[in-house]
């Protein structure tokens, strides 16, 4: 199972003025915003998202659809640290999630999804980084 869908929430979405959200904006076209069940904590000056069974833990985010999937992954495996040949537990694996756009419509994308220890991290209440 794969899809050529990337869910972004914080530092890759189009409000962020950095390399790798340049490089995303040009290989991939904007489908819209997006949600996903989940929980945002803040790490340092970025956000890590916990997946969540509970309907009212929503992220908020925003979909792309990548035109050459295989070689953004790889770019940004390497961002997130996740990519071949980092030490485990790398702080992000990349999963296949489940994501809803506003009229309600659901389907699979790529995310980052956090993968080390949150206990003492501030919890982002709102889902939304940029406005934390």
């Amino acid at each position: 199972m794969t899809s050529d869908r990337l869910f972004v929430y914080g530092t890759l979405t189009r409000g962020f003025d950095h390399p790798m959200a340049r490089l995303l904006a040009g290989h991939a076209e904007f489908l819209g915003k997006a949600t996903c069940r989940g929980r945002l904590f803040l790490i340092k000056h970025y956000p890590g998202l916990l997946l969540s069974d509970a309907p009212s833990d929503l992220v908020h985010g925003e979909l792309f659809h990548m035109r050459v999937p295989d070689e953004l992954l790889r770019e940004l495996d390497m961002y997130e640290a996740c990519g071949e040949g980092f030490p485990e537990p790398t702080e992000y694996l990349r999963k296949l999630i489940d994501v809803t756009l506003p009229d309600g419509t659901a389907g699979k994308a790529w995310t980052y999804v956090y993968n080390w220890p949150v206990a003492d991290l501030p919890r982002i209440e709102s889902g939304r980084f940029l406005e934390h």
